[in-house]
């Protein structure tokens, strides 16, 4: 009975192991929207309107851009929620 109950208590602690961050790809406009949408997911509700003020103020920021859905691929390609969070708290230290 006892080497049961480690068992199930061996397992329920694997299951809660923490996954890492979810990172945005920006190969694709899908792929983008959908690890967009997961890593905003990840973060508390209190950042998550920096976050998606960040993601879409991006194409904003150049004033000759043809495409910008490739021009926020290629900025938050490869971040984590948490780092676009951080950088735009950085960025727009300062404004107002």
């Amino acid at each position: 009975m006892k080497r049961v109950a480690a068992l199930i208590l061996m397992g329920s602690a694997a299951a809660c192991t923490e996954q890492p961050p979810t990172r945005i790809d920006g190969s694709s406009a899908d792929s983008f929207a959908a690890t967009t949408a997961a890593a905003r997911r990840e973060l508390p509700v209190a950042d998550r309107l920096v976050f998606d003020g960040a993601i879409a103020t991006v194409p904003a920021r150049r004033y000759a851009d043809t495409d910008p859905s490739a021009t926020a691929r290629a900025t938050f390609g490869g971040l984590t929620a948490a780092e676009v969070v951080r950088s735009e708290r950085q960025r727009s230290t300062g404004r107002m």
